[in-house]
């Protein structure tokens, strides 16, 4: 009798992303097999659903795939379907009334109970709902299946202690709870030890750590404690929230030679009216003096950012405040929503919702002068040298341009010309660049230099493994690993 295959379909952040990882581990563990590439609709022993609850249409969209489900599944008595993530946590009680052809309903805080659910869901042929209302066993505990051999993230927090009006995440992942540092130091050493190069430091609010363990300089002290683990070429981090941005993290990252020059700083709003509605506790002043000091300590640093346009109340003024700070913060990309009620949160039920005609006319003039403004940015980096980790999956046109692509260490993201040479995913790549585009840079020359890595060799022994079932079919495609990804999304943010 083979094995049964499975599927996980993620929706949402990094952060989701990362548990759908420990997800496929944990069914491989129980002796699921990942269902090949190209598998059809419904053809998975078991297909999982993990869920984001940050949209307004979060729900319609998982009943209209549940619901194409349904039929293939009634001809399939052996199929399961399961249902997990921040949505599971929050309508626990709605799921299998809507789809009573749900095998397993299970929250953020214990994913660790898939398989044994799915076998009591098997055995007792009834839907099983299980939600925990605390943590039950931190994630990294558990067994991984990680989507790329060069790459990784690494959960230093969970949950998170903000109340944003305009978040539902807190209610669903609940308090923060750091990690010991010395678990994550261990995972990071065991990483880089299978030849991972680069890892991506993640929480819900990334630079809070250690406010669950007592130390306020934690978070810094994590940096430079990565920086001493030989063989880790780039350290990453997201997401951090201005509150709790300190000079201790900007020093850490200035003089750590491995923590790269990039930073995503949610702002969310320029206007100080808005931030207050928002309970964002900074204002603009003190959101730009962080820009400053970054820029100060790092003057090649590449900044990101979130923006919501359209949050309730917003004046035109307001919004002109956002178009300031963009303007003199000089982000090298933003992320940019229009605002859209969160079931659940307060910002839902507020006063001065705005029109989606009045909106759409800002996010318009909001992106147009980002693009303006990331172009002119990347331009800067024309005739520059920049050291590319070479990225698998990066570059959808690669094959037709001849092309490879991959990461400079600010994560702009390149394109460049094949090196007469092999290379792998994991190696890095020396170039100049030639080109700017408002999203991407261009190297047209060849390659200055190659250096063949302990993450190629990595990526090299996977692909040379015995071919194994593969394809977790991912909501968010681009972002199945930190190395391939654009510029990060708050992990409290939005399902794009």
């Amino acid at each position: 009798m083979s094995a049964k295959t499975y599927e996980v379909r993620t929706y949402g952040c990094q952060m989701n992303v990362h548990d759908s990882e420990r997800l496929s581990g944990l069914l491989e563990d129980a002796g699921y097999v990942r269902a090949p590439e190209g598998t059809g609709e419904g053809e998975a022993d078991v297909v999982v659903f993990n869920t984001c609850a940050v949209r307004e249409n979060a729900d319609n969209r998982l009943y209209g795939n549940l619901g194409r489900l349904a039929p293939v599944k009634a001809k399939r008595p052996g199929m399961q379907i399961a249902v997990g993530g921040c949505l599971a946590q929050k309508d626990r009680d709605t799921i299998v009334k809507k789809a009573p052809w749900v095998d397993v309903v299970f929250g953020t805080h214990n994913i660790g109970k898939l398989p044994v659910l799915l076998e009591r869901a098997r055995v007792q042929e009834e839907a099983q709902v299980e939600i925990a209302e605390s943590l039950e066993a931190f994630p990294s505990t558990l067994p991984t299946r990680r989507e790329s051999a060069y790459a990784a993230w690494v959960s230093i927090s969970v949950g998170c202690n903000n109340t944003c009006t305009f978040c539902i995440v807190p209610a669903l992942r609940g308090k923060e709870k750091d990690r010991r540092p010395g678990d994550i130091l261990a995972e990071v050493e065991a990483l880089v030890a299978e030849g991972v190069s680069e890892i991506t430091l993640l929480g819900q609010n990334v630079n809070a750590y250690g406010s669950d363990i007592g130390d306020r300089e934690a978070f810094s002290k994590l940096l430079r404690a990565c920086g001493r683990i030989e063989g880790l070429e780039r350290v990453r981090f997201t997401s951090p929230h201005p509150r709790d941005f300190t000079d201790d993290v900007i020093a850490a990252m200035a003089e750590t030679p491995n923590v790269m020059p990039q930073l995503h700083m949610p702002l969310q709003s320029g206007s100080n009216a808005v931030l207050k509605t928002m309970r964002r506790s900074y204002r603009q002043d003190r959101y730009l003096g962080i820009i400053e000091k970054v820029r100060a300590a790092m003057p090649d640093a590449a900044i990101s950012t979130d923006i919501i346009v359209g949050f309730p109340g917003e004046t035109e003024e307001d919004f002109e405040q956002t178009m300031h700070v963009v303007r003199e913060a000089r982000f090298a990309q933003a992320f940019t929503f229009q605002y859209s009620k969160r079931p659940g949160t307060p910002a839902a039920e507020m006063d001065g919702q705005i029109p989606k005609q009045v909106v759409q006319a800002r996010y318009e003039r909001l992106v147009a002068l980002q693009e303006e403004i990331s172009w002119a940015e990347n331009k800067q980096q024309v005739g520059r040298t920049l050291e590319v980790l070479v990225a698998e999956g990066e570059g959808r046109k690669d094959d037709a341009t001849h092309r490879l692509s991959g990461r400079a260490p600010d994560n702009r993201l390149v394109h460049f010309a094949r090196p007469d040479e092999p290379v792998r995913p994991g190696d890095v790549v020396e170039v100049e660049i030639t080109y700017a585009a408002p999203h991407h840079l261009l190297a047209e020359g060849p390659a200055k230099g190659v250096r063949r890595t302990g993450a190629g060799d990595a990526w090299e022994r996977r692909n040379a493994a015995p071919p194994a079932p593969s394809g977790v079919m991912l909501g968010l495609p681009t972002i199945g690993a930190p190395a391939p990804a654009p510029a990060p999304v708050s992990v409290c943010g939005r399902d794009d």
